[in-house]
């Protein structure tokens, strides 16, 4: 007769391998997903909530970073941003211009 020891032995060993693939296949289809909002022409960047059903919402669109006052009622543009530094920097240093 078979030792029972080996048997939940191999039933572990096969849960924490099932246990492990599903972790990766989670991880694999969050990572896609991530990739996939950064290819999209609109992506929010980041949201602050400012009280009862309000906030302010950085959207990035084609190439433009716009904050934007939500309320249950109403979207209002309050400015558009300017690029970041580095965005900056990196666009000057590459076409040699001066501010």
């Amino acid at each position: 007769m078979a030792d029972p020891v080996p048997i939940s032995m191999q039933a572990i060993a096969i849960m924490i391998i099932s246990l492990a693939v599903l972790a990766g296949l989670a991880w694999a289809l969050r990572r896609s997903a991530s990739l996939r909002r950064k290819n999209q022409p609109i992506s929010v960047e980041t949201a602050v909530p400012l009280g009862e059903r309000r906030s302010l919402v950085i959207v990035a669109v084609e190439g433009r970073r716009l904050l934007l006052g939500l309320t249950p009622t109403q979207v209002t543009l309050v400015t558009e941003l300017q690029n970041p530094f580095r965005e900056t920097l990196d666009s000057r240093l590459k076409t040699g211009g001066a501010p």
